[in-house]
């Protein structure tokens, strides 16, 4: 099994990057997000490998970091995930975005990838919420935003605050961590209005 590809960019498809180690050229699929960010043609590349054996082929992904790798493994252990939902999963989502939809509960995050609908997001922040490896890169605030909701997951109000927030340019992760304060202070039944108010005192601060 090929775990890792040392080599150099030798070119880039719609969703592939072909990667020459010492004068082979291997075929990678890649998330659209990881094919942006490979460097120019001709200049030295790392990509953390998942490989897949399949009767008819031997099919490569490639990653810039191992995180980002075991997000693509997880997230097709959920009935209805495959190589390609995953990969378009991964292609409008970091790690830490899919972390902090998991531990917020927020499936409508998820559900903008293609090919995933309300019902697979659901069943993916469903069935890897209680996974360890799904709290992986949620900063504390996410972690108190999710404890304080319980098994509830997140109420409307408050994924509507988290985007409002985001949508003002400020990072997801300070969004999260203010909200989360405030619906510790506010309580969980509190308004969208009410949670952002209090969110930008935070973030002021």
């Amino acid at each position: 099994m090929i775990g890792k590809l040392k080599g150099v960019v030798d070119g880039v498809g719609e969703d592939h990057a072909i990667i020459d180690v010492h004068g082979v050229g291997y075929v990678v699929q890649c998330s659209s997000r990881t094919l942006q960010d490979l460097p120019a043609s001709g200049e030295a590349v790392v990509l953390f490998i998942d490989t897949q054996v399949r009767e008819d082929a031997i099919r490569l992904f490639g990653f810039r970091a191992e995180q980002e790798r075991e997000w693509f493994r997880l997230l097709q252990s959920v009935q209805g995930v495959g190589a390609k939902v995953a990969l378009a999963i991964l292609s409008i989502m970091t790690p830490g975005d899919i972390a902090t939809a998991i531990g917020t509960g927020d499936k409508a995050m998820v559900a903008r990838a293609p090919g995933v609908g309300p019902k697979l997001a659901q069943r993916i922040v469903s069935e890897l919420k209680d996974k360890s490896p799904a709290m992986t890169g949620i900063d504390l605030g996410v972690r108190t935003l999710a404890d304080s909701l319980g098994q509830k997951g997140a109420a409307k109000p408050v994924t509507d605050a988290v985007s409002a927030l985001s949508n003002l340019g400020y990072p997801q992760s300070h969004a999260v961590s203010a909200v989360a304060a405030a619906v510790q202070s506010l309580g969980d039944e509190a308004g969208t209005s009410a949670l952002i108010r209090f969110a930008l005192k935070e973030l002021a601060k």
